[in-house]
This record gives C-alpha cells, sequence and structure tokens, in this order.
C-alpha cells in the first residue's frame, strides 16, 4: 500500500483556488490519521462493559495509541480508503465479593489490535488481550473481557472499515457533491425530458456490465505437469505450502474451501495433469458473485511446466468498497500460490 502522500504527482491534481475537485474527476487524497484517531476514541474510550454480572466490574478507559497511516483517495468518484493501523486501549477491571460489598481485586489491562488494514477489511484482525493480575482472579477478569469485550472491539472496528469504506471524513463533501451534480437542468419540452430517462436507463444497464476484471498470469515451473497438478488438488499438500487450512475434493462438482475458508468453490472441469476450471468465490465478495479460474498445465519439454491461469469476472470492489479487489487477487496468485510452490517443493527456474 503507498504511503499517503507519496503516489505518484502525475495522478494527484493540486487543490484549485476555488477548492472545488470537479465531479470529483481528479485524483484527490485526504488525511484521515487524526481523524481516525477521534473518531476510534469516541467509539472505544469509557465504555461500561459488565457493571455487576458475576460481582464484575469492566470499563475501557482510553485509546492509549493509534499508530500507522489512513487515508481516502477518490477518483472519478469512486473510494479508495487505505488504511494500516496498531491500537491499543487500556481497560479497568473490579471483581467484589459474594455480596458486591468489598473489593477483592482491582486492576488494569490492555487490548492490541497490531493490524488493521484495507487488505483484511472482511476479516477480524488479530488482538491481544492482557492484565496486569495474573493470579486466579485476575485470570477471570481476563476472561470476562475476553467474553464481553473483544466482540465489542470487533464490533467498533467493522464500524470504523465501514465508515472509511464511505469516504471516512470525506463522506459529507462526497455525498453534497453527488446532490450537487444530480440537479436536473430545465426542459424545454416532454421530449427532452423523455430522451433523458432513456439515457439514464441506458447508462445503468451499462454500469450493471462494469465492474469486473480478468486476470492473466504465466508461470514457469521446472517438475513435471502432474506434480503441480496434483499439488494444486490435494489438500494436504495446500496446507503444508500455504500454512492454512484447505479441504479439496478432486471429483468434478466437489466443493474446496482453502485459506481457512477465505475462498470457496467448486471443481466445473478436470483433467489430470492438463486442466483445471475452477468456481472461485473470496468471503469479502458482495453476495452473489462467483469468478471463475482456469489453469492450464503445458510440458514443452521433460521437467519443465507452464501454468497459464485465466481468472474472469473478479469485482473491483469488495462489500465493505474497498478498490483492491483486482490488485490483491493477482498478488494472492503470485505471492501466496506460485511463489510458495516454489519455495516450499523447490520447483524454482
Amino acid at each position: 500500500m503507498a504511503r499517503m502522500g507519496e503516489g505518484d504527482k502525475r495522478w494527484i491534481v493540486e487543490d484549485r483556488p476555488d477548492g472545488t475537485n470537479v465531479h470529483n474527476w481528479h485524483w484527490s487524497e485526504t488525511d484521515c490519521l487524526e481523524w481516525s484517531r477521534n473518531f476510534l476514541s469516541n467509539l472505544l474510550s469509557d465504555k461500561t462493559l459488565l457493571s455487576g454480572e458475576g460481582n464484575i466490574f469492566i470499563k475501557t478507559k482510553k485509546l492509549e495509541k493509534l499508530e500507522g497511516e489512513a487515508y481516502v483517495n477518490v477518483r472519478k468518484g469512486k473510494i479508495i480508503p487505505g488504511y494500516e493501523l496498531n491500537l491499543v486501549l487500556s481497560y479497568q477491571a473490579e471483581a467484589k465479593d459474594s455480596d458486591g460489598s468489598s473489593v477483592i481485586l482491582s486492576t488494569e489491562g490492555s487490548v492490541e489490535v497490531p493490524y488493521i488494514s484495507d487488505e483484511n477489511a472482511g476479516e477480524d484482525p488479530e488482538i491481544r488481550i492482557t492484565i496486569k493480575d495474573d493470579g486466579p482472579i485476575g485470570k477471570r477478569l481476563k476472561e470476562a473481557f475476553i467474553a464481553k469485550g473483544k466482540p465489542f472491539v470487533f464490533e467498533k472496528i467493522r464500524e470504523y472499515v465501514d465508515l472509511m469504506a464511505k469516504g471516512g471524513p470525506a463522506k459529507d463533501d462526497l455525498e453534497a457533491k453527488k446532490v450537487t451534480a444530480k440537479k436536473p437542468a430545465a426542459s424545454n419540452s416532454a421530449a427532452n425530458n423523455s430522451s433523458s430517462v432513456a439515457k439514464e436507463v441506458k447508462k445503468k444497464d451499462e454500469k450493471k456490465k462494469e465492474g469486473f476484471k480478468t486476470i492473466t498470469m504465466s508461470e514457469k515451473f521446472s517438475c513435471r505437469a502432474r506434480d503441480l497438478y496434483e499439488i494444486l488438488m490435494d489438500e494436504n499438500r495446500w496446507k503444508g505450502f500455504t500454512q492454512s487450512n484447505a479441504r479439496i475434493s478432486k471429483e468434478v462438482g466437489g466443493e474446496f474451501s482453502i485459506f481457512d475458508g477465505s475462498v470457496t468453490g467448486k471443481n466445473l472441469e478436470l483433467q489430470e495433469g492438463k486442466l483445471i476450471v475452477q468456481q472461485w468465490r473470496f468471503g469479502s465478495w458482495p453476495d452473489g458473485i462467483v469468478s471463475r479460474v482456469r489453469l492450464t498445465f503445458d510440458e514443452p519439454e521433460s521437467g519443465v511446466t507452464i501454468v497459464k491461469l485465466t481468472h474472469t469476472d473478479v469485482p473491483e470492489e469488495d462489500r465493505y468498497g474497498n478498490a483492491t479487489v483486482v490488485e490483491n487477487t493477482e498478488r494472492g496468485w503470485r505471492d501466496l500460490i506460485f511463489h510458495k510452490i516454489r519455495a516450499v517443493f523447490g520447483f524454482g527456474i
């Protein structure tokens, strides 16, 4: 992810004197780090999580740290959020005796979310919960925070992710520009109105066909075609080179789940050592969207295999509005699949 302010200056347009970015056509960039601190602080700080249930009292204190970068890019009206954040939140925990009359332990703890990223917008991030007192009562308080506080933190992070996908601090400005752009010009006749409606319907129909891309790739491996085919269709080998859970059917019509369930699909056509055609769907994609993967294996000489990938119907945006789906999918094929196979099985050339 490019850092804030480090984009190619040919794509970053200087502010106009009147502050206008006409139709959001040019690439505009908004630094959202300070806004993110204030927004997440308001969501997370000074919130009561338990107020006596089981004689336990837990309350968040404050956002101790939010470091990293956060920004929103807008190009042709399309919102492209970017963020990589490290968050630390403190909390107060207290346990009282059985009749609730006296405090038997009062301590503090912290919550760290080391990596909140636009690349993982559809997933709950890693979270680390600690407490200063590691005795039996302290452990009980920590478990209580895990039960109540962890879902609370995830919920608030999802609110942040959803709002960033809508433009973050630039949201109100973008919506105001949309309203201005939608004001209709005065029509001189009923014929003009009819023509405008027809054009609008045509534009909507055309838009439905847009928003999808095709990824193509060709990679060379020093192995037999059937060996590479077997690696891609064997769940145990898949687990080995991706270091993630996998469940893969080797039958046409059979289903598969890879990368800990982040990708699911179905086998459409299989020819051992020659062809794999599958439906692929990522969990972060909008509902109902399914792509198609086609892998062909060619062995021009013994011990050398060329695999050609064609991945069609890849959406440009995920369900959260992040416009990095194609880029991330292409990088995933290259870095998490093809390069990993070379590294683990020694098939590099």
